[in-house]
């Protein structure tokens, strides 16, 4: 759900996003919005600009995936997946799946515990606004960080490919809306049976699975225990009303 702004409080009218980028690819179309922030327009007057600060939105095929107004889950993906590591594990690696609006990334690199990050992204759009855009805000000082990566394939693709062989302790995965609503259909294999027995095959033993979802699954974590994973659970992030975002936490045997 797109965050209220003040210009909306105040008027009871909703700010119509700004286009910054779009891109068609090989997935679908992929959209950069912005709402609040500097005006568009050069010529406006400082006076007359939104006092709202900017806040940057992605979308894919026409769908919500996320923006830049919170990040409470997404830096949760992280943070929980280091804590559920053995206290033992010297520098862990990680594999993010998704760059997205670069919270995840951000949060990573902040740890000084974790060892190589590398990020996987399908998105050549989505890399770019990282890099030469207004994502840079939240992502520059974790790209400039030499443990990090950023791997631009996708990340069923990686995960199955056998010639690469690279192995980390965690997966922290933030595919589209979670296990169960994907925007692209070929996402849906992630969640599968396959899908997930390649996660547990790129993990070291003891490494730990870390999914973010836009809503709780227990289907899925029913799915993660039949693959062959312990230790299964939840976490939540506590929202003031709907649904939270959650967390789905899984380890692979030692």
């Amino acid at each position: 759900m797109a965050p209220v702004t003040p210009t909306q409080a105040t008027t009871g009218l909703p700010e119509a996003p700004r286009t910054l980028d779009r891109r068609e690819g090989p997935y679908g179309e992929v959209v950069l919005r912005q709402r609040g922030g500097p005006p568009a327009d050069p010529g406006m007057e400082a006076s007359d600009a939104p006092a709202e600060p900017a806040v940057y939105e992605i979308i894919a095929n026409g769908c919500f995936l996320m923006d830049t107004s919170d990040g409470r889950s997404e830096r949760l993906l992280i943070d929980a997946a280091l804590a559920a590591l053995p206290a033992d594990r010297v520098r862990p690696s990680v594999l993010i799946g998704g760059l997205g609006v670069g919270f995840s990334l951000a949060r990573a690199a902040e740890s000084p515990r974790w060892g190589r990050i590398a990020v996987v992204e399908r998105e050549e759009a989505v890399i770019d606004w990282h890099r030469t855009g207004p994502l840079s805000a939240v992502s520059a000082a974790a790209l400039a960080d030499p443990r990090s990566e950023i791997l631009h394939t996708d990340l069923v693709a990686h995960l199955r490919t056998r010639a690469d062989q690279d192995t980390y302790d965690a997966l922290c995965l933030d595919i589209d809306n979670g296990p169960d609503w994907t925007v692209t259909e070929d996402n849906d294999s992630l969640y599968s049976p396959g899908g997930l027995a390649a996660c547990r095959d790129r993990l070291t033993p003891g490494g730990v699975l870390a999914v973010w979802s836009a809503q709780p699954s227990p289907a899925f974590e029913e799915a993660l225990r039949n693959a062959g994973f312990r230790g299964v659970h939840t976490e939540e992030i506590p929202v003031v009303r709907g649904v939270p975002d959650v967390v789905h936490l899984a380890r692979k045997g030692a």
